[in-house]
């Protein structure tokens, strides 16, 4: 790994501190962040470009559309290696991106032309990281670099039955590691059990050993492609009840953490059953709703949190309307929901109990967006295909930056992590932090 590197800003160097690491605002732990809502209270900077307020930039193998993941002094991050076809698992010094160590995770590259097996984030406690990749690696380092145990979620549960490439991040909540595979019945392109039914499933493993601790079958209706979701597992808590929501097969449903078992389920923005459906965005709760998005340009769906067996919609966006999106997540900041629609190329800012819509403004730029919005200190973050980061107010909408952060690149997908006021940035080639 001779051409990795790591570049410097000298005048950044030594010149910050972390604060303390254990406040939630200093780390983002998991893809979705501190609150897996998208939101942190963290401040970061406004001004900045591929040279101003740069701390550090360090050079990968490769791409992923993984969030780096930040804790303590560590920030971990995932590599897809084009030329040796090999998956890299990456920890990094935080003060000065130094490469602190990585390890060879798996072997694969992608399963078709846009994405790749790297497209998972990793998620971390505090003491234990773990990194998944497309191929069904799922591997677990302490923060010294030590692997403490390994698994291929393929060879043991059954080949993946996925048109594309299988991307889901894991998830850590009360003491368990869960990882959802929502996939089709049949096999697709000669992937998937020819002899018996793939059953779509939520796998529950005891973060210290890797061992299953449950695995739960999740029926759908949903049909061919339109069973297949790349969504995450969202754990969520209202008055008291705590679950885990989960978007795909044309539907939303929440389940128990300690068991698996489903607790609700509200179906389907695809009556029709449309076979070619696949869900990206993963669920997002807030102010007691709880909001998943329908694939293609269809809209976005409402419900009610705490209910129990089949329940009803409390509200939806609407035919055609601007409040829509094929792949990023939604985030929830302060009382509303930001939604990022990548078809449409708009964001808007909607009430949780209403649905009302506060405000929808439109995103410049040639590319859609399929990173997922990240907000703090009243401004929402996301960059595009082509890596230019986008700045608005959470108040009016009003764009406050269009920046250029990596020039000559496409097929950028990875959100925008925040942590101790400080931006870390993922592109096809580096990891960058940006602070002031």
């Amino acid at each position: 790994m001779s051409k990795l590197r790591t570049i410097v800003a000298a005048a950044a160097v030594g010149l910050f501190a972390l604060g303390n690491p254990a406040q939630a605002e200093e780390n983002w732990s998991h893809w979705r962040g501190p609150n897996f809502d998208g939101s942190t209270d963290a401040n970061p900077p406004v001004d900045f470009s591929p040279t101003e307020n740069v701390k550090w930039k360090t050079e990968m193998p490769g791409p992923s559309a993984g969030t780096p993941i930040v804790h303590g002094d560590h920030v971990f991050v995932s590599s897809a290696d084009p030329n040796t076809e090999k998956l890299w698992a990456f920890a990094l010094d935080r003060d000065t991106g130094e490469i602190l160590w990585q390890h060879e995770a798996g072997t694969g590259y992608q399963q078709d032309g846009r994405s790749n097996y790297a497209s998972p984030s990793p998620v971390t406690d505090g003491e234990i990281v773990y990194f998944f990749f497309g191929t069904g690696d799922l591997v677990a380092y302490n923060f010294e670099g030590e692997q403490l145990w390994a698994r291929n979620i393929q060879a043991d549960y059954g080949q993946f039955a996925f048109l594309w490439t299988f991307s889901t991040s894991p998830t850590l909540y009360e003491g368990k590691l869960y990882l959802q595979v929502l996939q089709r019945d049949v096999p697709v392109s000669g992937r998937g059990l020819a002899d018996q039914p793939n059953e779509s499933y939520l796998l529950a493993l005891d973060p210290k050993t890797g061992d299953e601790i449950f695995r739960v079958v999740r029926p759908t209706e949903a049909q061919q492609e339109s069973r297949e979701a790349f969504t995450t597992a969202i754990p969520f808590e209202h008055e008291g009840r705590k679950e885990l929501l989960i978007a795909g097969g044309d539907a939303m449903t929440g389940h128990d953490p300690e068991t698996g078992e489903e607790l609700w389920r509200w179906g389907t923005w695809n009556p029709r059953r449309i076979t070619h459906w696949r869900t990206v965005p993963s669920p997002v709760a807030g102010d007691g709703i709880i909001i998943g998005a329908a694939p293609k340009r269809e809209p976005v769906f409402a419900v009610e949190a705490g209910g129990e067996g089949t329940i009803d919609l409390a509200w939806d966006s609407g035919e055609r309307s601007p409040v829509s999106s094929d792949v990023p997540t939604p985030a929830f900041y302060d009382g509303h929901f930001y939604v990022l629609s990548d078809v449409n190329k708009k964001l808007s800012k909607v009430v949780p109990a209403t649905g009302e819509v506060l405000w929808t403004v439109d995103v410049p730029g040639f590319a859609m967006a399929w990173g997922s919005p990240t907000v703090a200190a009243d401004r929402i973050y996301f960059q595009n295909l082509l890596g230019e980061v986008f700045i608005f107010s959470t108040d009016d909408g009003e764009m406050l930056r269009q920046i250029e952060m990596s020039p000559n690149q496409n097929e950028i997908r990875s959100s925008i992590a925040i942590a101790g006021d400080d931006l870390y940035i993922r592109n096809n080639t580096h990891v960058i932090r940006i602070g002031e």
